[in-house]
């Protein structure tokens, strides 16, 4: 099957190929298998015009033989005793989410390093040194996130350096940004309709999308608003 390890059979249909002359695409559709597949077992066993296939299966049973498992590492928790490796399952679900919603991917990991970290904020050295990526890509993310107010900037000053914090009003400054751009598009749509005049089908359409986006607008708001009371009192009942 597709992606599986190659039998003699297919071994031996390979080679028929390699004597017909036909490219290793050809050769691959004819197998089902991926050209990558077919490309590195010709290459580790004599190239095209080299290639046996009896010779190839049993250099493949050898290396098999010759492999010894590796036994798995003793499971590592941190100080508060969680799975790396669930942990790092998260960050990708959660990341893959971020992504969903419209976020470049570089963006979308930032975000969520900062949402895993109980510190809650991070400097730009330390999130180039999570990610092993470059200070520029930190730096774009950062000002995109910024500028989308999901997380705020604070001078550290034993540091002399800016960290990056996510906080509880992260996701209510994000959502609260989202209104403010629907109401902008709002009155944009509605000013279009007046140029386009009022009547005319274009007018009526841009009319439409005015009405949408206000009413959208108005109904974020009003949900923000009810999540900072509940959220107010839950502090309250919990202080």
């Amino acid at each position: 099957m597709p992606g599986g390890r190659l039998t003699h059979q297919d071994r031996q249909k390979i080679a028929e190929g390699l004597a017909e002359g036909l490219t290793y695409t050809e050769i691959a559709g004819r197998l089902d298998r991926p050209i990558s597949t077919v490309t590195r077992e010709v290459a580790r066993n004599g190239g095209p015009g080299g290639y046996r296939a009896d010779q190839a299966q049993r250099a493949t049973q050898g290396r098999t033989r010759r492999r010894k498992p590796t036994p798995a590492p003793p499971a590592v928790t941190d100080s508060h005793g969680r799975d790396p490796g669930a942990v790092h399952e998260l960050e990708e679900r959660f990341t893959a989410m971020m992504v969903g919603t419209g976020l470049p991917r570089m963006t979308a990991r930032v975000l969520t390093c900062l949402y895993v970290t109980d510190g809650g904020s991070l400097t730009a050295a330390e999130l180039v040194q999570r990610l092993q990526v470059s200070p520029a890509s930190i730096s774009k993310a950062v000002g995109e996130l910024e500028q989308q107010e999901l997380i705020r900037r604070e001078r550290d000053p034993r540091r002399r350096r800016d960290r990056y914090v996510i906080d509880a009003d992260a996701w209510l400054r994000g959502w609260m940004a989202s209104a403010r751009q629907n109401t902008m598009l709002a009155d944009i749509a509605r000013q279009g309709a007046q140029v386009l005049g009022a009547t005319t089908p274009a007018g009526i359409r841009m009319q439409d999308i005015g009405h949408f986006f206000e009413h959208v607008g108005q109904a974020m708001i009003q949900a923000a608003e009810e999540w900072r009371q509940a959220y107010a009192a839950k502090l309250t009942a919990n202080g």
